[in-house]
């Protein structure tokens, strides 16, 4: 009997994590949220009744029911460097000189796009398991925020094709509050009288400071993967391809993403 049940959870986590990847990452829901609904009432129902059985990388056990006292720090393997911005034709044309000079060849490709603001992200995969995520910080060390990372939908909490998957696997991305899901958040932040915030990028960086991941599930945040940090063995041979293989994983990236032959094309898009 127990072994019908655990089959049962496995397939409903399974189908779960499917939609999930599904909405976030191909942008072609299947279901409606409220079949969505259903199928996760279902499992934690199974779950509450067998708890035995529960793991941590359920989509149940997105959301901590205990606040935290504070955030611990994490050393990153690689520093998370801040990305320099320019609104200059000139300086980007600069920039490809000093790139041409620095490989001694023309022979490259750029991958152009849009930039999400929001909050610099690192995510430590273990055998296809999310271990840790902290902030970029002053880019050596960063805030432990693993427990309101995981409240966030759009980060998987084990990848899709683990066997295709490093050993260790460190995703760096950007979270971020959606337009929509920022006008409702300052909505409801008026009519209870308390002050709205600025802009979406101060929304998202509030909500995974906050201590309590119940509120920060609240919040609606989303994430697209844009780089890799630590790797235990090669991913893909050109950036463009890492890319590509992160959304094998289940991992959502910009959609508004594109390669350009040259600094020309670059400018164009």
């Amino acid at each position: 009997m127990k072994t019908k049940i655990k089959d049962q959870i496995e397939q409903l986590r399974a189908t779960l994590r499917r939609h999930d990847y599904l909405y976030y990452v191909l942008n072609q829901p299947e279901i409606s949220d409220q079949q969505y609904d259903q199928l996760f009432a279902e499992l934690k129902r199974l779950e509450t009744e067998y708890p035995e059985l529960i793991t941590a990388d359920s989509p149940t056990q997105r959301v901590s029911e205990h606040p935290i006292e504070g955030f611990a720090q994490v050393s990153h393997s690689v520093p998370m460097l801040s990305i320099d911005n320019t609104y200059s034709e000139q300086e980007l044309r600069e920039f490809d000189k000093r790139i041409r000079k620095g490989l001694e060849s023309d022979d490259f490709e750029y991958v152009v796009e849009l930039k999400i603001d929001g909050l610099a992200i690192s995510l430590h995969y273990e055998s296809g398991r999310l271990v840790t995520a902290a902030t970029r910080g002053d880019g050596r060390t960063g805030d432990d925020v693993t427990a309101n990372i995981r409240t966030i939908r759009a980060i998987p909490l084990e990848l899709m094709n683990p066997q295709h998957c490093p050993a260790v696997l460190e995703v760096r991305g950007e979270v971020y509050m959606p337009k929509k899901a920022f006008y409702e958040l300052n909505k409801a932040k008026m009519e209870a009288g308390e002050p709205e915030f600025a802009n979406p990028r101060n929304a998202a960086a509030g909500s995974l400071k906050l201590l309590d991941a119940r509120i920060t599930a609240t919040r609606k945040l989303s994430f697209f993967a844009y780089s890799l940090g630590k790797v235990s063995t090669p991913l893909a041979q050109t950036h463009w391809d890492s890319l590509e293989q992160l959304k094998t994983f289940g991992l959502p990236t910009n959609p508004h993403a594109s390669k350009a032959n040259n600094i020309d094309e670059v400018i164009r898009i």
